[in-house]
This record gives C-alpha cells, sequence and structure tokens, in this order.
C-alpha cells in the first residue's frame, strides 16, 4: 500500500494501536500452566471487542487468532494444548483488519527468570528493529533493511533466520514488496519509497538460520534446543524517520 491520503495515516494509526494493545495485553497475561490455546482467546475476545478481525484467520484460514510460537517454535504456531511453563520464551504475532486496512505486530516475552543468553537475544533483536527503522527512509536502498538487522545479529554472536521476512502491509496483510529480507542481499535492488506501508521483523535465532514447517502444515521451528526472538512494527516511509503505525 502507498499512503494516498491522511485519513489512510489515520485509519493505518487506529488498527495499528489495536493489534499493539492487543499484543501488550497478551504479553501480560501469560502465566505458567497456561495452554497457548487460552492466552489466544484472550485475543479473540480483544479484537472482538475492539470490531477487528484477525488476519491470518481471515487470509489463510489460520486455526488461531493470532500465531503464538514456543521455544523452538520460530513462527507461526497454532494455539492449542500446549502448556507455558516458567523459562518459556514465547512469541507472539498479531495482525488484524479494521475498516479495510491491515496492520501487523509482534514481540517475544520471557515467560519468569531465563538465562542471559536469551534475554541478550531478545534485546539484540530489538535493537535490529530499532536499526533497521533508523534507515528506512523514501529513497534509501531496501536492501539496508536486512544489512542493519544482520550486522546486530553477527556483532551478538546469533543467526538470522533467511527464509522468514519483512514485507508490505496496508490493505492486506502481505503486499509488496513481498519479500524483504532480514540479511544483507546484494541482489537486492528496489528502494524505499515515500508513502510506502511495510512491517520490519527480525527474527534472530540461537540455532540454524533456516526453519522447517511442522507436521500442522503452520508451525515454523528450528533445531531442538534453540530459542529465536522476533519484534514488529508496521511502519509508513517518509523522508525522514518512518512513522510507526504499532505503538501502543
Amino acid at each position: 500500500m502507498t499512503i494516498e491520503h491522511e485519513r489512510d495515516i489515520e485509519a493505518l494509526r487506529a488498527i495499528g494501536q489495536i493489534v499493539a494493545r492487543c499484543l501488550q495485553t497478551l504479553g501480560g497475561a501469560m502465566r505458567p500452566g497456561m495452554t497457548t490455546a487460552e492466552l489466544d482467546a484472550i485475543a479473540e475476545r480483544f479484537l472482538a471487542e475492539h470490531g477487528a478481525t484477525s488476519a491470518p484467520r481471515a487470509t489463510y484460514e489460520f486455526p488461531g487468532t493470532t500465531c503464538i510460537s514456543v521455544n523452538e517454535e520460530v513462527a507461526h504456531g497454532v494455539p492449542g494444548d500446549r502448556k507455558l511453563a516458567l523459562g518459556d520464551l514465547v512469541n507472539i504475532d498479531v495482525s488484524a483488519e479494521l475498516d479495510g486496512y491491515w496492520a501487523d505486530t509482534g514481540g517475544s516475552f520471557p515467560l519468569g527468570e531465563v538465562p542471559a543468553k536469551l534475554h541478550h537475544l531478545c534485546d539484540t533483536t530489538k535493537r535490529a528493529l530499532r536499526s533497521a527503522i533508523r534507515h528506512a527512509s523514501a529513497g534509501k536502498p531496501l536492501r539496508g533493511i536486512g544489512k542493519a538487522i544482520e550486522k546486530e545479529a553477527r556483532g551478538a554472536g546469533f543467526a538470522v533466520v533467511r527464509n522468514l521476512c519483512s514485507h508490505g502491509v496496508g490493505r492486506a496483510l502481505h503486499e509488496e514488496p513481498e519479500f524483504i529480507p532480514g540479511y544483507d542481499d546484494p541482489t537486492e535492488r528496489r528502494l524505499l519509497r515515500e508513502g510506502q506501508v511495510i512491517t520490519i521483523e527480525p527474527f534472530l535465532t540461537t540455532g540454524d538460520s533456516w526453519v522447517e514447517t511442522a507436521d500442522d502444515g503452520w508451525t515454523l521451528f528450528n533445531r531442538p534446543g534453540s530459542r529465536s526472538a522476533q519484534y514488529e512494527h508496521t511502519l509508513v516511509i517518509t523522508k525522514g524517520r518512518p512513522l510507526i503505525m504499532t505503538l501502543a
């Protein structure tokens, strides 16, 4: 999507705030012994109360309101009977639609005490997101987003998941540019455009740089014992700093 009117900004900010507040609510609601389905039910009620529709359910008939991925799961985790436990690293991805506008956000939440390395993983992923956002202005190479992410990851000793990416958003969950690499891709020649609406969502991991699909056909996972973190914003490209739509 490309912004055409001020009302586009207002509408994107409205749905962006809803998904951001939903994510914040879920992060605060996690408890040991709670199933991921129970956590997802909170999101279902939250979105319904705000008149919003789950994006993955509407777009792909995903069997959940949100994607909840735990520990070795990296993304697209299906809410179910898996019980959360102290020490888990839980990623929650919330995307939704309101009045024809779509926004996407996500974050990783340690449940209770976790090893220092996992705090370092989360902090590094947040830093990678901030670094990529600083790069994202009109006229700059789209390649710079992945370059910024990979620089932070490598400097901290983590890998970037290469078969997950950032993407365009706004009038649908996934739009052009459909694949924005989270790593430095020398073949990437596109430029960022003023008014363009995209996500930036680095996926950093202690494991391998590629994920596989589980038997449920949805959940993407890394090798046993690995942990991954992801943080995501929807933003609008400007000539200066981008406008972040997904702030609570």
